[in-house]
Formats: C-alpha cells, structure tokens, sequence
C-alpha cells in the first residue's frame, strides 16, 4: 500500500532547511525574503543563481536565485562543545551525506556493487513499496555510498545502514546481503513515510536518529548530523529526478513523443 506525496517548488527545501539551521554549525546565516533562515558555511555566485554550501567542501549545496535572498551575514564560529553520549542521536545510521568517510571500516571499502546490479534491486524494492528509486538510491548513497559491507561506528550494517535490532524486527537476516538490506531499509522508510504522514523530511530524520528522537523533539532533531543528512538527502533526490525528467524530455523530443507523467510515488522532484 502507498501513498504519494508532492514536494512544492522550494518551499518544502526552505522549510527543511529554516528547520535546520538553528543548530547547524556554520559561518554565514542566510535570510530568504519569505522570512526563512537558514545557515551554510559559505555562498559563491554560480551563473545567474547563489549557491550556499552547507559544508566546507563543495559537494553540499543549495541554490537560490538572488533575488530570494535578503541578506547575508557572517557569523563567529560557535566554540567547540564537549561530546557526550547523552547528547548524539540514539541510532546513528551513518556518517550522513559523507556516507563512506570515517564511519565505515577500511576493510569493506571494496564490497560495492555495479550501478546497474543496484539499480536493479533498488527498482525491485520500489516497485514492491511504492517509492521512487531515485529516492532509494539518495539514501542508500547517504548512507553507504554503495558499499554492501559498509559498517558503521555504532554497527549500522550493509547498502541502508541497519542497525541489528531494526534488522531483526524487518526479518532481515543477513544485513550485508544487499536484497535483504535493501527489502528491509525500503520497509522501514515505508513505514516511517506511513508513521509521519508522507512527510518526508521527518521520515528521513527518523531513519537517521530513530523515531523516538523525532517524536522528543516534535520535528526533525537537533543533531547536526541529522540535520544535514535530512537536507543532502532531499538535495540529492531532487537532482536525480530532475535529471531524469530532463533526459525523458530529451528522448522524447528526438522521437517527436510528448512525455508522459510519472504515476505518483512516495516522492516528487522540487519543481
């Protein structure tokens, strides 16, 4: 069973990511003229558009055009605060949108599978769950950048990052097989997408921190972990659909075809 959901041109991304910002560690805080914060750690012009860098790197970004924005501001870094284990997310599914950095061991680096097998089995999980798989592949490269074997700091486990316990309650076996991981992953995000009302954000602050923390704090957690995981992953998805409706567009102007709508799945590109 399914249900579909649309995310609204910007407007969800800005709500997600004003939800963000408060604990997010960065150096310019960023006012949209709707009224909107949010924090990055840097912003460069690129062509016509701003695009704010959510990390030092430039992997992680968010573009605006610059007449959405207000104002820009630097901010001092706030000072470093001790780590307690009182204060991390209780079920840390991975390393976020850095997925197959520090969190996953040497050794199983090389366990990925080819683009083509994984696509094959995140189709297969999609169809059965009525979930887009350009949103599955999101979370799946978040989470394990592919890697099987991927094993987290806190023993998250294979392609979706199950944690044993999650695993044994989804009947999966053996985390590091990538159907089972996969089927059981597709399960729980189905469930948390039913839990949370489509509401995709918290589903996948949930599949990053645990329900448990969603439901604490009301909303997605202040982790900044989670936080960031929540915006990559939405970012991602958004620029897999996008190119993937562009090419359909593409194919379909070479045959003279006009291309035909998406059925509704748990998940809709940012128009």
């Amino acid at each position: 069973m399914g249900h579909s959901f649309t995310i609204r041109p910007f407007c969800a991304i800005f709500a997600a990511l004003a939800a963000l910002a408060p604990s997010a560690q960065a150096a310019e805080r960023v006012t949209l003229r709707n009224g909107f914060e949010m924090r990055c750690d840097h912003h460069a012009p690129v062509e016509s558009r701003v695009r704010l860098y959510l990390s030092a790197g430039e992997d992680n970004y968010i573009e605006f055009r610059p007449e959405e924005i207000a104002m820009i501001e630097t901010v001092p870094d706030p000072p470093a605060e001790p780590k307690s284990a009182g204060t991390a997310p209780a079920t840390q599914a991975a390393a976020g949108p850095k997925a197959g950095s520090n969190s996953i061991s040497q050794a199983s680096r090389d366990a990925t599978l080819s683009p083509a097998d994984l696509h094959e089995i995140l189709a297969r999980a999609g169809h059965d769950h009525n979930l887009d798989v350009d949103l599955l592949a999101s979370l799946v490269k978040a989470e394990s950048g592919g890697n099987a074997r991927a094993v987290s700091r806190a023993g998250a486990r294979g392609l979706m990052q199950l944690m044993p316990g999650t695993a044994k309650t989804l009947g999966v076996e053996d985390s590091f097989k990538p159907d089972q991981n996969v089927r059981g992953g597709s399960t729980y995000l189905d469930a948390l997408l039913t839990r949370y009302h489509d509401n995709l954000a918290l589903a996948l602050a949930a599949y990053n921190a645990g329900p448990e923390a969603v439901d604490k704090y009301h909303g997605i957690p202040p982790y900044h972990e989670t936080r960031t995981y929540v915006a990559w992953v939405i970012h991602e998805f958004n620029r897999r659909v996008l190119a993937r409706e562009a090419e359909s567009r593409k194919a379909a102007r070479a045959l003279g075809l006009q291309v035909a709508q998406d059925a509704p799945t748990k998940g809709k590109a940012i128009r």
